[in-house]
């Protein structure tokens, strides 16, 4: 009889640990349960620990850290019909578990999808050296309309970077030829402008030494020295044309 009785406690027991072994859930701090009870939403719980009612209540978890989402690279083909790949990065996090459950159906493929078609459709409406120039502009532009655009699905987008732009091997030939024409353009003009600089300077010391005729004998000799210390056998002394004035007029008597 003993035997008998202690059967039915035991039974009991078990399932009562069984219940409550499915009724009690455990939501870690970066988490939301939002809790159905026959279909309809009966509450947003969490973190901690909650009891809901095994065979009735589902339980639906939503991780409300920020996510970062990889966006492949995306064939666009710009504004001025120069097809790239580019690729981007997304940083979201869930604000409202209840609109991230009951408006959409997968907000993580949605927000993947909707930030591929967006960023299609930015960089399409550029033109390439828009685009390689106005990163910054064009990571606004991104994050603002997938920030209101995943508004509805309690979503925050707080961050949108663009990752990386792949150019075609013809294009990249033709911004190097490019580039190397930049860099000679400038190399001419800075050598231009210091030939412009010292003749300036040339003309500014003629016209001082040109009131002061002595000036020019100590420039004479200078050359001199200078022409002595590199070792040269020969040494070249110029004369003053004015030395041969008077030979030249005799000549002509």
């Amino acid at each position: 009889m003993v035997g008998n009785s202690i059967m039915p406690m035991i039974v009991v027991i078990v399932l009562v640990i069984m219940f409550l072994a499915s009724a009690i859930r455990i939501m870690n701090e970066y988490e939301r349960a939002v809790v159905f009870r026959l279909g309809r939403i009966r509450d947003v719980k969490g973190p901690g620990l909650i009891i809901i009612i095994p065979g009735i209540d589902r339980v639906v978890k939503i991780d409300m850290r920020t996510i970062t989402m990889d966006v492949p690279p995306q064939d666009v083909i710009t504004k001025d019909n120069v097809s790239i790949k580019v690729s981007a990065v997304v940083y979201f996090r869930v604000m409202d578990a209840n609109s991230a459950v009951t408006n959409v159906e997968n907000y993580l493929f949605a927000t993947s999808q909707l930030a591929q078609t967006t960023l299609r459709s930015v960089c399409g409406q550029m033109e390439l050296d828009g685009i390689l120039s106005e990163r910054e502009k064009i990571n606004m532009h991104l994050q603002e309309i997938l920030d209101r655009s995943t508004e509805p699905w309690g979503i925050k987008v707080s961050l949108v970077e663009v990752k990386q732009i792949d150019l075609p091997e013809e294009m990249k030939r033709s911004m190097a030829k490019q580039a190397e024409a930049e860099r000679e353009r400038r190399s001419k003009v800075i050598n231009a402008e210091g030939e412009f600089q010292a003749a300036q300077k040339l003309i500014e010391a003629a016209a001082l030494m040109e009131t002061q005729p002595m000036s020019l004998q100590l420039r004479y000799l200078q050359t001199l020295n200078q022409i002595a210390t590199q070792n040269n056998s020969t040494t070249v002394f110029p004369i003053p044309i004015d030395l041969f004035k008077p030979f030249l007029k005799s000549l002509d008597k």
